[in-house]
């Protein structure tokens, strides 16, 4: 896929990027597929806003893709590749031999007309799913599964792929994007190849109507507040942040500090994302 610039007509489009959308095969979704998009604009039950700045955006279906890959030994034709408005990554409609119908993540250099499979007995092909425990080391892969049977989590992002680096017992060793080595249960499902779309990483929105378009609203600068509102706000004129660091509206700090409270999966961990290799 390429990117496509345009001619600055207007001083929103100077720098602007956007796709060429050439690989897109189909332009309306498959029907028994999707799903309305009810928005919440960041409110949660109660009415109160628990993530700040969403609100408006474009209207959009949710497309319902299949992470679990579990009709087995059934082949399916690849009969288009779609466009999703929820994420980074394109769609690939199968067509499966017993009629059925699935959306799964679409992986670079997957065509439509091509034959993909799920399974233990799957060829090593770029598209088709198999147990880590059937796929050889070094190879690469997306769709990666964290629990057996509950759907891939990991490495589903546009231009994302991880790598077998190592099997021992009942675990498998992952590099992931980020560069984080994690044990995986040799039973978890992952899928050949590198997620689609890679190209995504060097679009420019290039002005603020497209953010609002996506549902995002405006971040307003803590420094640019009062001191009621915000720990960085108050002071005649411009002011540093201050010491001892910088802090999130609530008080918390933020720039460096770690959120991470999942203990109980540390011992997945074997090295840590911007760990250096001893």
């Amino acid at each position: 896929m390429a990117v496509k610039k345009y001619k600055p007509t207007t001083p929103g489009q100077r720098g602007m990027t956007g796709y060429t959308f050439e690989e897109i095969t189909k332009k309306t979704p498959e029907r028994s597929l999707i799903i309305p998009l009810r928005k919440t604009g960041g409110r949660n039950a109660h009415g109160r806003v628990t993530v700040r700045h969403r609100g408006g955006g474009h209207r959009r279906f949710i497309r319902i893709v299949d992470f679990k890959r579990k009709k087995l030994g059934v082949p399916a034709r690849v009969a288009a590749i779609e466009y999703d408005p929820n994420r980074t990554a394109r769609l690939a409609l199968l067509f499966y031999a017993d009629g059925a119908k699935r959306y799964i993540i679409a992986p670079l250099g997957l065509k439509v007309g091509e034959t993909i499979v799920s399974g233990p007995e799957a060829e090593i092909k770029i598209g088709n799913a198999l147990p880590i425990a059937n796929i050889p080391v070094g190879t690469m892969v997306h769709n990666i599964e964290m629990k057996e049977g509950k759907g891939a989590q990991m490495v589903r992002s546009a231009g994302a792929s991880a790598q077998v680096l190592a099997k021992e017992g009942d675990y498998a060793q992952i590099r992931l994007p980020s560069g984080e080595v994690r044990l995986i249960r040799q039973g978890c499902y992952a899928t050949i190849g590198q997620v689609g779309n890679v190209d995504h990483s060097n679009i420019k929105l290039g002005k603020a109507g497209r953010k609002r378009h996506m549902g995002i609203r405006p971040t307003v600068r803590g420094s640019a507040m009062n001191p009621n509102d915000h720990p960085h706000g108050g002071g005649e004129g411009r002011q540093p942040i201050g010491m001892p660091s910088p802090k999130s509206p609530w008080g918390q700090k933020t720039l460096g500090k770690k959120t991470r409270r999942n203990k109980d999966t540390d011992k997945y961990i074997v090295r840590r994302r911007g760990q250096k290799r001893k």
